[in-house]
């Protein structure tokens, strides 16, 4: 078997520091759900060719109730066109399954993935994007994705894909708004107020021409097939529902809108052209409902069966076991948290375990899978919410022998990158931290700050001046992992 290359690029400097043991057990814990983390593979056994014809079927990745399943056969002499449109953070690792099965079958296509990582496909097309807030780069992505769409017929086939990332890659403002506008609004909401990105979908949706569906209407009436970069779901929740995959219906509405950003205390701060689009409400701009959708010609599959629980969790654990430590899941939500009080939490809770053995008996592995979210106010340091965990953790395990903590983004690149903030020279994108009970001590001989860079939201600067900071591959984001290791008992 080809040797898999890892994911973690700076393990050698990773362990220069700091408790050795425990560090390598984390990062190995990580590389496994990390090396989880690629659809590349299982889109390959979705889409395969066989006796000259385009097979699409695998019932390990049809949403639960689907009304249509098995597979979907395709006579290559008889269909037209063949496309790959989408967008998410590392969505090319789809579209670059479909390019090597398809070669020069394929008619083209275009994707558009966060900024940052590297480009790899080549016969598709391929848009670096701002994200979490959307850029020009984004419309420019998806003018790029209409241009090919137009004239497609029912004899075109159109595969989408659609990852964590789409809400922001996908951007082509609405009428009457520019970028800036949906920029500055998505920056307002979930970077400073740390708004959930459940309640800030439906103001991303009626601001937008591509999201809520709208990229399929464009595509209708080729026959499509929707391929998810998470878990298949359920058919119906899909239809009536859903509110960030964007290739298919949407639920909200625009008075939804109005009150999330009500909720927030972010009505008056928005630009005044998103206020007044949004009270207009125009039906004729109204996302794609499920009854329109379910006239189209189209197949949804999910090619990471298990995304909450069985997708980088059960990997990572058995590595866990293999290991010599009992894995524990505390959580596979984290979406309403502060990254930085629940690294605060997370060593507190070890450091119970490590003193009294409660609630589990060292040794012992604690997990959390989810997204933090991290407020910054008026703050413009650089970092990601991974960072912040690991480091708000640092102050809470200090001088322990016994405990080591590690969090990583799956998509490789943690928090915004330097969308908002200029990176240092010769600093790398961080896609987390690790952490053990030397660390605090290391800050201080280094004459590191590092409540100051908590304060900040500066994180990146420091985990890398302290040898901490992970250096990993991109890829699709399945949401964060997180591992507090505790190796035994003691103070």
């Amino acid at each position: 078997m080809p040797q898999v290359e890892p994911r973690i690029q700076n393990t050698e400097t990773l362990l220069s520091t700091g408790n050795i043991r425990g560090r390598r057990a984390v990062l190995e814990i990580l590389e496994a759900g990390l090396q989880a983390s690629d659809p590349y593979g299982n889109t390959r056994e979705l889409v395969r060719i066989e006796n000259g014809r385009l097979v699409v079927g695998n019932k390990d990745f049809e949403p639960l109730g689907s009304p249509r399943t098995g597979d979907e056969v395709y006579e290559l002499s008889e269909t037209g066109n063949i496309y790959v449109f989408g967008a998410g953070k590392g969505i090319q690792r789809v579209a670059k399954a479909i390019e090597d099965i398809l070669g020069d079958r394929l008619t083209g296509g275009h994707v558009i993935d966060k900024k940052g990582h590297p480009v790899i496909l080549e016969r598709i097309g391929v848009t670096l994007g701002g994200h979490p807030a959307p850029d020009a780069d984004c419309a420019t992505g998806c003018q790029r994705i209409l241009e090919m769409a137009r004239g497609l017929t029912e004899k075109d086939l159109v595969f989408t894909c659609a990852g964590n990332g789409v809400s922001s890659l996908l951007t082509m403002p609405a009428p009457g708004l520019s970028i800036d506008d949906l920029s500055r609004t998505t920056y307002l909401t979930q970077i400073e107020r740390g708004m959930p990105t459940g309640e800030l979908c439906p103001i991303r949706n009626h601001l937008d021409m591509m999201k809520g569906g709208r990229i399929s209407r464009y595509i209708h009436p080729a026959k499509m097939v929707h391929i998810l970069a998470i878990d298949p779901g359920d058919y119906q929740q899909l239809m009536h529902q859903n509110r960030w995959l964007h290739t298919l219906p949407d639920c909200t509405t625009y008075q939804m809108a109005i009150e999330s950003l009500k909720r927030a205390d972010a009505w008056d701060a928005v630009p005044e052209a998103v206020r007044n689009y949004l009270e207009a409400s125009d039906p004729k701009y109204e996302t794609v409902k499920a009854e329109e959708f379910e006239r189209m010609s189209f197949r949804i599959f999910g090619v990471m069966p298990g995304y909450w629980q069985s997708g980088m969790l059960p990997p990572a654990m058995n590595r866990c076991r293999e290991l010599g430590f009992r894995p524990v899941l505390l959580t596979d939500r984290m979406g309403h948290v502060e990254a930085s009080q629940a690294g605060l939490y997370m060593a507190t809770i070890a450091r119970t375990i490590e003193r009294s053995g409660q609630p589990f008996e060292p040794p012992c592995a604690l997990f959390s899978h989810g997204e933090f979210v991290v407020t910054v106010g008026d703050e413009s340091g650089i970092g990601g919410r991974n960072q912040e965990f690991a480091l708000s953790a640092a102050p809470g395990i200090e001088g322990s022998e016994n405990i080591v903590i590690g969090s990583v983004d799956t998509d490789g690149t943690d928090g915004p990158g330097d969308q908002f903030a200029e990176r240092p020279v010769g600093i790398p994108c961080l896609a987390g931290g690790i952490v053990d009970g030397r660390t605090v001590e290391l800050a201080r001989r280094r004459g590191i700050d590092l409540a100051g860079a908590l304060k900040r939201h500066d994180t990146t600067p420091a985990l890398w001046a302290l040898d901490s900071g992970i250096v990993a591959t991109p890829n699709i984001s399945l949401n964060d992992l997180s591992v507090a290791l505790i190796i035994g008992s003691g103070e």
